[in-house]
């Protein structure tokens, strides 16, 4: 079994908060998603927030904007204060989304990225947002669906093998399907005028790009002492993952996943 340690671990691997910034245009991705809820003067809360790259790129829509990031590592708030030292309208503060020592309605925007796929507790987590947004804000939820687990043609051994490794990590809560769980959970937490956009995320028609195949092997070695423990022994942990990235090289592959956003508003 792998123990609840193990998703810690990935995230807290500077590989890999350096690999998950490479992947991300902040600007693009807040000019997609977030641009349209901003408005002057507002107080935004980045829950699960990193490096703080994306935060940065919030708070540059408008000089008013003032943020506020919360991540439950520390190495990831330091990488963000020191990140974003030059604007003082923005801070950081290490904090666990199940309970943030925030007063109730705070905040008039709050989001969360790629960060419930991660935790146990999706419903307190998403209620918590919710407790800490101004009556009248906004809650922003983004996370994936389907991630590593929809390839065609199928590789019978590759899959068994994908499908055994999130099976043991659902025991850190891990959860590769959440992103179809937004809306659900949003609701469940009280949000109205929901709003839901699904989009392509992961998408490798045919070769992978020489770059994108090199984030998947980086993927791959920072993971891979969680997955011997899951396959009994690091040569089986390579050789799946030399499977993987053979599967990706080829030609006539195709692999992909989903993500969904959902964006609700707290009731006057």
């Amino acid at each position: 079994m792998v123990k609840a340690a193990t998703i810690d671990y990935i995230m807290d691997d500077p590989r890999e908060a350096a690999r998950l910034e490479a992947k991300v245009d902040p600007e693009a991705w807040v000019q997609k998603y977030m641009a349209r809820h901003i408005t002057p003067g507002m107080e935004v809360l980045s829950v699960g927030c990193g490096p703080g790259v994306i935060l940065g790129a919030v708070c540059a829509l408008h000089p008013s904007l003032r943020g506020t990031g919360v991540d439950i590592s520390p190495d990831r708030v330091e990488q963000a204060v020191r990140r974003n030292r030059e604007n003082p309208r923005i801070k950081f503060l290490c904090g666990d989304a199940h309970a943030m020592q925030f007063p109730a309605e705070s905040f008039d925007l709050v989001y969360c990225r790629m960060l419930l796929q991660y935790l146990q507790k999706k419903e307190r987590a998403v209620a918590e947002l919710v407790r800490v947004c101004r009556p009248g804000g906004r809650v922003l939820l983004q996370d994936l669906d389907g991630q590593l687990l929809w390839h065609y043609p199928e590789d019978p051994t590759m899959q068994r093998a994908v499908e055994k490794a999130v099976m043991a990590l659902g025991d850190t809560g891990f959860d590769p399907f959440v992103g179809r769980k937004l809306f659900w959970l949003a609701r469940k937490a009280g949000l109205e005028n929901l709003q839901v956009q699904v989009d392509c995320y992961h998408l490798i028609a045919g070769q992978v790009a020489p770059d994108i195949w090199k984030q998947w092997e980086l993927k791959l070695e920072i993971a891979r002492p969680q997955m011997t423990r899951v396959f009994g022994s690091e040569a089986e942990a390579k050789a799946y993952s030399r499977r993987f990235l053979e599967y990706l090289s080829r030609p006539d592959t195709l692999t992909y996943s989903t993500v969904f956003t959902v964006t609700g508003e707290k009731p006057l």
